[in-house]
């Protein structure tokens, strides 16, 4: 349905739909979804601009693999994981995937075939032609075989995956995957014991998707993608981990409250009950109109064009007069369609009148082919309608329509009124420019009522058929549209009797949909024997598959949203021409072309078999699997079409990471407010919310303090998230929790916080100003919220995961853990008073249940920090609060000489001026060609379209602050260059010295163009624009990934020295292993539970530090140990990323300017600092600098207090005690101002200077806030010697 465009105009109008989110931010699911063929595609042929490109099967499978346990990794799904392949279409839709299929193969053909005319050279290899993803090829028989054996491995060994059931559906179960997987949810929300309150997750956000979750009216519905980008190019990729990626987390659930505001005043005008469901049925019809996989839009019905506003407006207009609602579950009220499309109808005349003002239309449109047909066709009609009262007319009309440029100037009008002469003239007109449209487009020469009769019924049918293709599934797998174009709004009426039946048929057989999709230029998928049919002259089909054929825009933009002008397969012919070439089929062929049913697995702990390996040489086979299956007959989730499901249950339950517009009054309307959602401003209406300020007017900054100090909120709304408020301000006064470092208490409304209240000084008003116009910028601006006068901030740690701690009795629970990191708030816009479903129930109630006998566990006590180990029997020694552990202590690589020599290895950068004198160039020419340069086609006179190439080297980005590490480094506001970046220079000015000279005299251009740079007669700027950027390509700086410039990074070579280092190490064959008994709280288990949370607060992170994988079912396996060679710090704490060099490459792993497959990006809550807990038992030092997240400028205002609060004058209700003086000051807590600063030696408070000044008390207990101390609630027996024994046991290589 033009995807981009849906989804972004969707998303604009309704801007709080789409929420980027993180991995760690994604909430809970029961269910995940994949309609896997968009997961293929971009595994199999990520740009299919590069005809360079070559991948081999095993690194797609490879790829596959690998993005379905991200996948399944970050949304983590509790009951069910469905992976749904494209199987056999429906007939409607092959049409769609013939003409998508013919163009691709056009296309890779063109392409080839410029890059051999401009002399490049091709990769011997094929490509990979991307129309195998297609059923019934050998590569998807090939591929179902690897999803299989994918699966029996993950549920055999990934403790993740043995508590859900995984349905695989592949290519050889009919259907297309989107609707395998409605087919599923139907089914089980057709069951009586379903759940209403099951969450969902559909891995993709193409339109039909929006419309299919919301067909299903699971209130907990959610789809999830990538980041979408729009108008960013593709060039130089970064290198990223799925942790890096940023997501589009859709919420059907926000998306059904945008469309109940949408038609709401519809319940005011209804003479019937207003249903939120039925509306959302008929917004669901509505946007078919649009266009879609099946059928054609509308003329002139454009989503860019405001065409869905307008459907709208009409729906609104005319439900008041229906009785009743148009789509009734999947059924077409054809009634009350017709009547609608009777007032949309009236778009028709609008555009005309608005965009065709004379006859000239003809002759510009449609030359003169059927200039005296239509025009004179239209007259007699015209004539046998009015009568012989405009005769005269007419005459003048049909010779100006035949003349072509003639006007109909002298036509009498004194005998008819203006308006009414003018009324007939233009139906007139309007007749005849459809007859046109319909003559051009559709080849036929009588526009006949027949013929319009016939094409308003089948658009009516298509409809019907496209609903229950929604609502209830194929109904016919033979229907089809059979046209390329659709007809006109007002040519569709008078079918409110007609019978819409509909023939099941059967699904086509897969080599029957690959003859009839394919073109000639893929032939190659198919079985030999077909071969010919294709090909061969002779061949009864030969017609089906042209080599040239013709694309019609008909009114789009995008080349890809062409109508591709081919002939519709004709089902009978097909399977005649097929018949003889059957018996030819190999057992093998016949085995690939038929159907089979989906299969399920789940982990059965007794079964036990030997699973051989379809790839033996990539993929080991499986010794003892698990995995139980069972295949699930084709038509068991059938659900017949009279079925109505259960209403909605709109419980009072929040379930987190599930935004509603619940919970805070607000208002809405619509206005052209330029949200930015997409990095620029949108383009339409917003739909706009306005929070109303009722309650919140009348209370103090003290009201709020007592409300939510030292208690939990949810902020961010609608996307609400869990925190802790620390801090209440309302720009004078400030109330704040007194607390030791690290304290994660919530307070009961029955315990008053401990709190200090301070006044703020003149710079930290304007601070706190600052924050107020941030916050509610970002709401009006990203959220499209009006969040109105804020009169308090609160000041909160945002909730970053849960963990297991030891209370006083010595049990165990699961604790919530808040970040260091504290951020402002508006107070209206957030929640305090709504009960949240909270799954994260305890595993675990015991220390022997945590730390039963084989678990594996890491240390964060001295000795041994950091060790990974195995829980031994510790039943003797439990009840004295010791867990023995066997550790395995490997042997460290020896960096410190590497470090204090480190600069012998490092790039070393130069100013570009330096660069420029060893060059013989001037310093702009160094800046600019490393930079971008654009040329575009002709001459600045003479310019040729707006195509533009880019030749500068491209290893700076300054809009992006990004750098290329090896080549480019940014210092301060100035550019840096390597002697790489000098030599490429050196090369570059050597082969085309006159782009140097020409850029030189034209400094002050922002574009060149070719013919301005090569003048000459015999020159062709094209070609050597096209050299320069081959030559660019076949440099190995074309690959390089790019870093942000925030990013501390240690070079190549140094990188290569320590990989060196570890392989030395590795030849000592020196891991030991010691048996302990320690205490429980300095040991760290890695669980599903506690992910998001940092294992050790205390530990910082430098460059060179090692470090260990502590997190399980992961990407790096759990207890690998690397290196830090980058750190990148961020606004968020659960945003930093560190860059680590793996000590053994792993499937999965990264290139950073490593060896192959042994880098990657982690967040500090998957890793254990080694060389921190070395720093703690040895006191070492060390040259490198921290590195720390910048903070939001909350944290500067709170680093900045200068006047504190003795005695306020409290109300007798007031739940907080003033400061307590002594000799008339403030007393203060030495041990808190002692504390170092957080912040780094520029911001090191002088004691000196806190003795003088009273502010930098409270500067000294905002540091102690996100500092993390040792656990409070710990037995007592705990708080001794971490170790009471320690066995060493002999060396083990």
């Amino acid at each position: 349905m033009g995807v981009p465009k849906f989804y972004r105009w969707i998303s604009e109008r309704y801007p709080c739909l789409s929420e980027v989110v993180k991995e760690h931010q994604i909430p809970e699911f029961d269910n995940l979804y994949l309609d896997m063929n968009g997961i293929i595609h971009q595994c199999s042929h990520p740009n299919d601009e590069d005809v360079h490109f070559r991948i081999s099967e095993e690194k797609i499978f490879t790829d596959i693999f690998h993005y379905l346990e991200v996948l399944f990794r970050i949304i983590k799904p509790r009951k069910v994981f469905f992976m749904a392949v494209d199987g056999v279409a429906p007939r409607a839709k092959m049409n769609q995937q013939r003409g998508r299929r013919f163009r691709s193969a056009k296309e890779a053909e063109e392409k080839i075939k410029k890059a051999v005319e401009k002399g490049e050279t091709l990769p011997t290899e094929a490509r990979f032609d991307s129309n195998c993803i297609t059923p019934g090829t050998e590569f998807m028989a090939r591929l179902h075989e690897q999803l299989k054996y994918f699966v029996n491995n993950k549920i055999t060994t990934d403790k993740s995956w043995q508590g859900v059931k995984v349905f695989l559906s592949g290519h050889e179960t009919p259907g297309e995957g989107e609707h395998k997987i409605m087919e599923f949810i139907r089914s089980e929300k057709a069951k009586p014991n379903h759940d209403p309150n099951t969450r969902h997750c559909l891995y993709g956000l193409d339109a039909d998707l929006i419309m299919l979750g919301l067909t299903s009216h699971e209130p907990h519905f959610s789809l999830l993608r990538e980041e979408v980008r729009f108008g960013g190019k593709k060039s130089q990729k970064r290198i990223t981990a799925p942790e890096e990626t940023t997501f589009h987390l859709l919420h059907l659930s926000l998306m059904r409250e945008y469309i109940d505001y949408e038609f709401s005043i519809l319940r005011k005008t209804i003479p019937f009950d207003y249903d939120l469901e039925r509306i959302i049925d008929d917004w669901i019809l509505m946007g078919f109109l649009v266009g879609n996989d099946f059928i054609p839009h509308l003329p002139h019905l454009h989503i860019n064009h405001d065409a869905l506003p307008l459907l709208y407006r009409t729906y609104i207009s005319v439900l008041p007069k229906l009785g009743g609602y148009i789509n009734e579950n999947g059924n077409l009220n054809l009634n009350h369609f017709e009547k609608y499309l009777e007032k949309l109808s009236e778009f028709d005349r609008e555009h005309f009148s608005e965009v065709f003002v004379d006859l000239k239309w003809f002759e510009s449109k449609v030359g003169n082919k059927y200039l005296n047909e239509a025009a004179g066709m239209a007259a007699e009609e015209a004539r046998n309608h009015k009568g012989k009262r405009l005769k005269k007319q007419e005459d003048v009309l049909c010779l100006a329509a035949f003349d072509g440029n003639k006007e109909p100037a002298d036509v009498p009008t004194k005998e008819l009124p203006d308006d009414e002469n003018d009324e007939d003239l233009f139906e007139t007109e309007f007749r005849q420019y459809k007859r046109t449209y319909y003559m051009t487009k559709m080849g036929v020469e009588v526009v006949s009522d027949e013929f319009l009769a016939h094409q308003a019924e089948c658009y009516v049918q298509a409809i019907q058929w496209i609903l229950h293709y929604y609502y209830h599934g194929v109904q016919s797998w033979s229907w089809y549209y059979p046209y390329h174009y659709a007809p006109y709004l007002s040519d569709i009426h008078g079918n409110s009797t007609i019978k819409l039946e509909f023939t099941m048929g059967n699904p086509f057989m897969p080599f029957e949909q690959l003859l009839a999709v394919l073109p000639a230029a893929s032939k190659d998928l198919l079985p030999v024997c077909y071969q010919n049919l294709m090909t061969s002259e002779n061949s009864p089909i030969f017609d089906y598959y042209p080599l040239e054929f013709k694309t019609d825009l008909n009114g789009k933009q995008q080349e890809w949203e062409a109508v591709v002008l081919i002939p519709f397969i004709d089902e009978k012919r097909l399977l005649a021409a097929m018949e003889p070439c059957n018996n030819f089929l190999t057992e093998e062929e016949k085995q690939r072309n038929r159907h089979s049913a989906c299969e399920v697995y789940w982990f059965d702990k007794e079964l036990e078999f030997y699973y051989p390996s379809p790839l033996p040489k990539l993929f080991p086979s499986i010794q003892k699997c698990h995995a139980r299956s069972e295949l699930i007959p084709m038509d068991a989730w059938h659900v017949d079409v009279s079925y109505i499901g259960n209403k909605v249950d709109n419980s009072a339950l929040y379930f987190c990471g599930f935004p509603t517009l619940k919970h805070i009054k607000h208002t809405f309307f619509l206005k052209k407010a330029g949200v930015q959602v997409f990095q620029q401003s949108s383009r339409g209406e917003n739909l706009m919310l306005e929070i109303i300020l009722n309650d919140q007017k009348e209370l103090t900054s003290e009201d709020v303090a007592s409300l939510v100090l030292g208690k939990s909120v949810f902020v961010n709304w609608p996307h609400l998230e869990e925190a802790r408020v620390v801090a209440v301000s309302d720009g004078e006064t400030k109330f704040y929790l007194d607390e030791p470092p690290g304290t994660q208490k919530l307070y009961s409304d029955k315990t008053v916080p401990p709190t200090r209240v301070v006044y703020l000084n003149d710079k930290e008003e304007s601070i706190w100003m600052k924050e107020v116009q941030g916050i509610t910028e970002f709401y009006h601006k990203r959220k499209g919220i009006i969040i109105n006068e804020t009169a308090v901030l609160l000041f909160a740690q945002l909730l970053t995961g849960r963990k297991y701690v030891l209370t006083s009795k010595g049990d165990v629970v699961l604790e919530k853990q808040w970040s260091k990191q504290i951020l402002p708030f508006a107070y209206q816009a957030t929640v305090n008073d709504i009960v949240a479903f909270d799954s994260s129930f305890c595993h675990y109630k015991t220390v022997d249940e945590l730390f039963s006998p084989s678990t594996t566990v890491f240390m964060l006590g001295n000795t041994y920090y950091g060790a990974m180990g195995e829980v031994q029997d510790s039943a003797d020694v439990v009840k004295e609060g010791r867990i023995r552990v066997l550790f395995t202590v490997p042997c460290e690589p020896q960096l410190e000489a590497l470090m204090q020599n480190q600069h012998k290895y490092s790039v070393k950068y130069s100013p570009g001026y330096v660069l420029a004198s060893r060059l013989g160039i001037s310093p702009y020419l160094v800046s600019r060609f490393s930079g971008s340069i654009f040329v575009a086609r002709g001459s600045k006179k003479n310019q040729h379209g707006e195509q533009k190439a880019n030749i500068g080297l491209n290893l700076k980005f300054n809009k992006k602050n990004e750098e290329v590490p090896g080549y480019t480094k940014k210092s301060g506001n100035e550019w840096l260059y390597s002697v790489a970046v000098e030599e490429l220079l050196a090369e570059y000015l050597e082969r085309f010295s006159e782009v140097f000279n020409y850029v030189s005299k034209n400094s002050n251009e922002d574009i060149f163009y070719e013919d301005d740079i090569w003048p000459g007669q015999d020159e062709n700027g094209a070609e050597k624009v096209e050299e320069i950027i081959t030559w660019l390509k076949t440099n190995p700086v074309s690959s390089c990934s790019r870093a942000s410039c925030d990013l501390q990074v240690l070079d190549a070579a140094i990188i290569l020295k320590i990989e060196e280092e570890v392989e030395k190490c590795k030849l000592k064959r020196s891991n030991k292993k010691v048996r302990v008994t320690v205490k429980p709280h300095l040991l760290y288990r890695p669980l599903e539970q506690q992910y998001g949370v940092i294992p050790d607060k205390d530990a910082d992170y430098r460059l060179f530090d090692r470090v260990v994988n502590v997190r399980d079912c992961f990407t790096v396996p759990l207890g690998f140990r690397g290196t830090v060679t980058g750190i990148k710090g961020a606004d968020r704490e659960s945003e930093i990323l560190y860059e680590v060099v793996f000590d053994e490459e792993f499937p999965g792993g990264l290139t950073i300017r490593c060896s192959p497959g042994r880098g990657y990006r982690l967040s500090p809550s998957a890793l254990i600092n080694l060389s921190h807990g070395y720093r703690l038992e040895y006191g070492g030092q060390r040259l490198t600098a921290i590195v720390k997240p910048q903070q939001q400028p909350a944290a500067a205002y709170f680093s900045t207090q200068k006047v504190q609060i003795g005695g306020l004058n409290h109300s007798p209700r007031s739940p907080f005690v003033p400061t307590k003086q002594l000799n008339g000051k403030q007393q203060s807590n030495p041990k808190i101002e002692n504390q170092i600063n957080w912040h780094g030696p520029q911001r090191m408070i002088n004691q000196k200077n806190i003795q003088k000044d009273k502010d930098d008390e409270y500067s000294s207990v905002w540091h102690s806030l996100q500092m993390s101390g040792n656990p409070t609630s710990s037995l007592p027996l705990w708080e001794d010697s971490p170790l009471l024994m320690a066995k060493q046991i002999p060396n083990t290589s």
